[in-house]
C-alpha cells in the first residue's frame, strides 16, 4: 500500500508540473514562441529533473507506516525543484523568463497541494492487529485517526481461528513473551508474506507519540538523534537565517502588539523568565505580557486555556500565539530553536527530574518557540498532562527531520492565522 501511494503521488506531482508548464506557456504568450520555444525544454528539464529529485528524497525520508497526503512535503518537494532550476539557471545560463518561472512554480505548488487536499477528504486508514498486552497503549492506537485495529490479542493466549482481513498489518510487541501456540501462529503469518511490525513503531507512527513504557536507559533517544546529527547542527543555522528574513514582519507585528498591550493594562510590555535550556542550562525567555502584573508574585504556577490571570488584549494573544513574537530575539541569541520541546520554569524541571523517568532527555536538544507537544497536546497543568507532554517530545527527539519541522511550522502557522489548534 506505501509503495503505491508513493507512486500514485509522484506520478500526479510531475503531472501537475506538466499542466503548470502549460499554464505559464499560455498567461506568459511572449515565452516559448520562435527561437525562444527551444529554450523551454531545458528549462523544463531542470524543473522535471528537480522534480524527481524532490520526490526521492520524500519517499526516503518516510518510516515504515502507512505515508499520508501531507501539504508540508508537498512544499518541500517544489521548493527543491525550484531551488534545482534556479541552480541551473544560474550554472548554465540557459535563457529563461523569470515571468513564467514564477507563473509555472505557483501553478505546481498549487496543484500539488490540490490533489493531496481531494485526497484527505477521503477516509482512509491502516487495517492493525496489535499482539499486545500494553492495554493502554492499545486503546491509544485504537484512538488513532488513521489506525483501523481490527482486533488486539493476548501474546500469552491463544491465537484466533478466523482470518484477517488482506492487507492487515500485524503489530507485535518485542517485549512481550509469547505463548508456544500464539509464537508459532505469529511465525506462521510472517512465513506466509503478512505485513509484520514492530508494535512500538507502529504506535509513534500513528499517535506521533513514544511510548514511555517501553524505554529501557535512554539510548533510543539519543542514537537516533546522534544520527541526525548533521540537520541538528544545521539548525542553528537555518533558524537565523528564517528570523533574518521575516524580521521587517515580525518586527511591525511585535510595534502593534506592544502598543495595545502598554494602552490595555499597567505593567511591562515584555515579561522575562528563567527558563531551562539545552542541558539544562538556564537563560531568559522573553515574551508579551499576556497576564496581569506581578502574576506570579506568589511561585511559579501552570498557565492554563482560561488562566484568570489572563488580560483580555492577553486572552486573544495567546490564542493566536503570537505572545511567543519577543522569542525571536532569544532564536538569534542562541537560547532557542524556532521547532524543538518548549522550555520549562526551573523548580517545575527541578520537580519533574525527580518524578518522571526520561525527562531530562528532553534537554539534548536546544527547546523551541514551538514544537512537536505544542501542536498535538497544548498545555499541561498537571503533572499528568506533563507525562502525556513529554511522549510528544521524546517522539519528536527521537524523529526530529526537516520534515517535522516543516509540518510543525506550518501548523503553528496556520495558529498564528486562524486561531484554531492546539494551544
Amino acid at each position: 500500500m506505501g509503495r503505491r501511494f508513493l507512486t500514485t503521488t509522484a506520478i500526479l506531482d510531475l503531472v501537475a508540473l506538466g499542466v503548470a508548464v502549460v499554464i505559464g506557456l499560455a498567461l506568459v504568450p511572449d515565452f516559448g514562441q520562435g527561437v525562444e520555444a527551444v529554450s523551454v525544454a531545458p528549462l523544463f528539464a531542470a524543473m522535471f529533473g528537480g522534480a524527481i529529485l524532490g520526490s526521492y528524497v520524500s519517499a526516503r525520508s518516510w518510516g515504515l507506516g502507512a505515508p499520508r497526503p501531507s501539504y508540508g512535503r508537498a512544499m518541500s518537494i517544489v521548493s527543491i525543484g525550484v531551488s534545482i532550476t534556479a541552480l541551473a539557471v544560474v550554472s548554465t545560463r540557459m535563457y529563461w523568463s523569470r515571468p513564467f518561472f514564477v507563473v509555472t512554480s505557483v501553478a505546481w505548488l498549487a496543484l500539488t497541494l490540490g490533489h493531496r487536499a481531494y485526497r484527505r477528504r477521503r477516509p482512509w486508514a491502516e487495517s492493525l492487529v496489535a499482539v499486545s498486552n500494553e492495554k493502554e497503549l492499545v486503546e491509544d492506537l485504537r484512538a488513532a485517526p488513521h489506525a483501523n485495529l481490527v482486533d488486539s490479542l493476548d501474546p500469552r493466549g491463544e491465537p484466533p481461528t478466523r482470518p484477517f482481513p488482506p492487507g492487515t498489518v500485524m503489530a507485535v510487541d518485542l517485549r512481550a513473551v509469547l505463548s508456544d501456540t500464539m509464537a508459532q501462529y505469529v511465525s506462521s503469518l510472517h512465513l506466509a508474506g503478512r505485513s509484520m511490525r514492530g508494535f512500538t513503531s507502529v504506535y509513534e507512527e500513528h499517535t506521533g507519540r513514544l511510548p514511555m513504557v517501553h524505554l529501557m536507559e535512554g539510548w533510543e533517544l539519543t542514537e537516533p538523534l546522534e544520527a541526525r546529527g548533521l540537520y541538528v547542527s544545521l539548525k542553528r543555522s537555518i533558524d537565523v537565517a528564517l528570523v533574518a528574513v521575516t524580521a521587517p514582519l515580525w518586527l511591525a507585528m511585535g510595534a502593534v502588539i506592544a502598543l495595545v498591550i502598554r494602552l490595555d493594562s499597567n505593567g511591562p510590555v515584555i515579561f522575562s523568565q528563567t527558563r531551562a535550556g539545552r542541558g539544562g542550562k538556564p537563560f531568559t525567555l522573553y515574551k508579551f505580557r499576556t497576564m496581569v502584573n506581578q502574576a506570579e508574585a506568589e511561585g511559579p504556577q501552570f498557565a492554563t486555556l482560561n488562566d484568570t490571570r489572563l488580560t483580555r488584549v492577553g486572552s486573544a494573544l495567546r490564542r493566536f500565539r503570537v505572545d511567543e513574537l519577543p522569542q525571536l530575539w532569544n532564536v538569534l541569541r542562541g537560547d532557542l530553536s524556532l521547532v524543538g520541546p518548549r522550555p520549562e520554569q526551573i523548580p517545575f524541571v527541578q520537580q519533574f527530574s525527580e518524578t518522571i523517568p526520561f525527562y531530562n532527555h528532553r534537554h539534548l536538544i536546544r527547546p523551541g518557540v514551538t514544537g512537536w507537544a505544542q501542536v498535538n497536546f497544548g498545555y499541561a497543568d498537571n503533572e499528568i498532562d506533563t507525562v502525556e507532554k513529554l511522549s510528544y517530545d521524546l517522539y519528536y527527539l527521537k524523529h526530529v527531520s526537516p520534515w517535522i519541522d516543516l509540518s510543525i511550522l506550518g501548523r503553528s502557522v496556520w495558529t498564528v492565522l486562524s486561531g484554531f489548534g492546539a494551544q
